[in-house]
């Protein structure tokens, strides 16, 4: 057992506007909901009173877009202190972030952008991990982000440099299948090599999602249902795994709460098929 295996949470879903009427009256029995942080950090007002109300409820897990754990600018103490504080005030069973830089020289670009997968990376990210969970004063989750471009001085895959990074800056994992599969297709790997060499220990929970085929790419839209080849990598992920609570994103043209929530729960199906094999 290590700090990661804890009690599956079910099926979530993330936590969107667009649905703050329904789930406060119809209170739907959903597993657990993720909020992204961004959105509720400087926000008061009636966000913030519903997403009080929703904690009160259910379980919430924090997941942010701004960390940039693989920048070369200092660590933002300011913007981790008001992280901590959201997740003790909703008590967020996990933190999770992205394995990405966002920005340079004090700027936001508002993109998850790529790293190079180097030693000297590998390092670097290593370092501010650690230094960010000391900060947090809880362990960090993070998130294998899609990406469209690849650099030529990477001298390890992917998968090698989270397995080594998790291990290393003793962090949990935020395993996207489907950021697996849109990757694969645009860079041309196997997506289920990436997921074996993934220790199953590390992985916290997982995210499935839809995605849009521009025939030369993929895009990590958050759009529309799972497709089959996502599930098919779902269950294999599962399976390493014994089962890890999954939340489902859906982020353009969000359809009524209730379609969404469907969505999620074709993952049942798949989780228990993993589990007869396990």
């Amino acid at each position: 057992m290590t700090r990661f295996d804890r009690p599956n949470l079910g099926l979530g879903v993330g936590l969107r506007t667009a649905h703050f009427g329904h789930i406060l009256e119809k209170k739907p029995k959903v597993d657990w909901f993720e909020i992204v942080t961004e959105n509720f950090l400087d926000t008061g007002g009636r966000p913030a009173w519903v997403l009080d109300r929703i904690a009160s409820r259910y379980p919430v897990v924090l997941h942010g877009v701004s960390m940039s754990v693989g920048s070369t600018d200092p660590i933002d103490r300011a913007y981790l202190a008001k992280v901590k504080a959201l997740a003790e005030r909703v008590r967020a069973v996990w933190v999770s972030d992205h394995v990405c830089w966002t920005g340079v020289a004090g700027r936001n670009l508002h993109d998850l952008l790529p790293l190079p997968y180097t030693e000297e990376a590998l390092r670097h990210v290593v370092r501010r991990i650690r230094r960010v969970q000391e900060l947090l004063e809880r362990p960090l989750v993070l998130e294998n982000p899609s990406s469209y471009v690849e650099f030529q001085r990477s001298s390890m895959p992917e998968w090698e440099f989270l397995a080594r990074m998790a291990e290393e800056a003793d962090c949990g994992l935020l395993l996207d299948v489907n950021n697996v599969y849109v990757s694969s297709f645009n860079h041309g790997f196997d997506p289920e090599t990436y997921l074996r060499a993934i220790p199953p220990e590390r992985v916290a929970y997982y995210h499935v999602a839809g995605h849009s085929n521009l025939g030369t790419h993929l895009l990590d839209t958050h759009i529309g249902p799972v497709i089959d080849p996502v599930w098919t990598l779902y269950r294999l992920a599962q399976h390493r795994s014994g089962g890890r609570s999954t939340l489902l994103e859906w982020d353009e043209e969000i359809p009524a709460f209730p379609i969404v929530h469907r969505e999620v729960l074709k993952a049942r199906k798949h989780l228990e098929a993993a589990l007869a094999t396990a």
